[in-house]
């Protein structure tokens, strides 16, 4: 009857479960700064290309969104810390480069 913890008060919230906050990209509930902001930032840069390739006038801007969307993209893939910052690196790529592709036959880089 007198054992020290046995008894779990469950008033007491949890410490395992206080700490994890769930974020979109930290699936793990770890912080990854360095990588969510080049995740984000090859997002943009895809959304920016995809954007951009259903105007041909706007060639020239998808071209370079296109071009830093892969480049930040194969950086964000090697840094990436969870399967989800993966997905995200990897979907925003492909918009990346088909935008690029497709802003070269509208016309190229200049």
């Amino acid at each position: 009857m007198g054992s020290k913890g046995s008894v779990p008060n469950s008033a007491q919230p949890d410490a395992t479960s206080a700490a994890h906050h769930y974020h979109l990209l930290n699936t793990d509930g770890l912080s990854h700064p360095r990588e969510n902001v080049a995740t984000l930032l090859t997002t943009s840069f895809g959304i920016a290309a995809g954007i951009c390739a259903f105007f041909p006038t706007l060639h020239i801007l998808g071209a370079w969104a296109g071009i830093a969307g892969l480049g930040t993209g194969l950086y964000a893939q090697m840094i990436s810390a969870t399967t989800a910052e993966r997905v995200f690196n990897v979907c925003a790529m492909t918009v990346s480069g088909v935008g690029l592709l497709l802003a070269l036959a509208h016309g190229g880089l200049y």
